[in-house]
């Protein structure tokens, strides 16, 4: 969503020596514990909004909620496990600019969604500790800062050497950042791999239908689509042909700084409490969340399964600026409510 700090020891000591309220929040009540996977839910009731009524809230929402304004021009999508059910490229006054379902753009921290699945897939569904610990940024892998387009994933790995460097001071805490999966990408065997191999290697994996390619050989965001390549991915995960589906928030740890002792960095915004599972956020804050599964990424791109996994929606736009990511998931949240509902809010 956000490119994290590099880590320094001695700024961490006093940021840690400074922490006066260290409250273990998100994760099953634990500081940082795990939670065993929850349960396939029910199917949704029959009673509830027509699929008239959800489409007039959720194109409402998107063209005129000021979250969502301020964000256009973007391209939006609400599905099922089947196929999507509504969708609107909402533009700007005054900007040709208007983005499709075949839009290609960069993902950014979206990726990470995608290798938390390819880890998982690869698994047979059956992770390691040290595979979790990984996959939601507990590993002490704390420095990393880019790849470059031209390397491998160890080529990035190893240079700058920090980009591999392991803090044990920071091991065991959540610190949101890249080199956790860069980390764990060599260890599950892509090290070798350039960027054209990664785009091969996931296709084989998740599927040949999603196009996707990588811009540098990064697991945590380096890739590119179409929200409609990403939509694929979703209803996968939908319909159970992914596995990470039936794992969506499982092991789910606390990631605020400000409510959790075992937390370090998260660039959601600290007002807000989300859990993270295995490359996917958990929008579980208590006040504002709806327990949605997510993965917003830097450039605007955010992907979302609601908390029942009965509904999938893509909000796709290119945007470099800092908080993108986030003003993206504000917006997109929003259409998931109204969607749910069948109100506009």
């Amino acid at each position: 969503m956000i490119t994290p700090p590099r880590f320094r020891p001695a700024k961490l000591a006093l940021a840690l020596s400074s922490l006066t309220i260290l409250v273990a929040a998100c994760g099953g009540g634990g500081g940082g514990g795990s939670d065993p996977a929850p349960a396939p839910p029910a199917p949704p009731p029959s009673a509830g909004p027509t699929e008239a009524q959800r489409v007039a809230a959720a194109t409402t929402t998107a063209n005129g909620h000021p979250a969502c304004t301020a964000v256009a021009p973007f391209y939006w999508e609400v599905g099922d496990r089947s196929a999507a059910r509504a969708s609107g490229s909402v533009q700007r006054a005054g900007d040709p600019t208007r983005y499709e379902a075949g839009t290609s753009m960069v993902l950014a921290s979206a990726t990470k969604w995608l290798f938390g699945a390819y880890v998982v897939q690869k698994r047979a569904g059956v992770l390691s500790a040290e595979d979790i610990r990984h996959l939601h940024f507990r590993s002490g892998y704390t420095s990393f800062n880019a790849c470059l387009a031209g390397q491998t994933v160890d080529g990035c790995l190893a240079f700058p050497a920090a980009n591999g460097a392991y803090t044990a001071i920071t091991d065991g805490r959540f610190f949101y950042g890249g080199g956790h999966m860069q980390k764990l990408a060599s260890l599950v065997g892509l090290g070798a791999m350039n960027n054209a191999a990664l785009a091969a290697e996931f296709r084989s994996v998740l599927g040949e239908d999603m196009a996707f390619s990588f811009n540098q050989p990064q697991l945590a965001g380096g890739a590119q689509g179409t929200p409609a390549d990403f939509a694929r991915f979703l209803r996968r995960l939908l319909d159970g042909r992914l596995l990470l589906g039936a794992q969506l928030g499982a092991h789910t740890v606390c990631t605020n700084p400000a409510t959790c002792g075992q937390a370090l960095f998260t660039p959601v915004p600290q007002n807000e409490s989300w859990g993270y599972s295995l490359g996917h956020w958990v929008e579980s804050d208590p006040v504002v969340g709806d327990g949605a599964f997510s993965s917003a990424g830097g450039a605007g791109f955010y992907p979302w399964i609601d908390a029942t996994r009965s509904w999938y929606g893509v909000l796709a736009r290119r945007d470099t600026a800092a908080a993108s990511g986030v003003e993206s998931a504000f917006c997109g949240r929003l259409i998931r409510k109204a969607w749910v509902t069948g109100v506009a809010p």
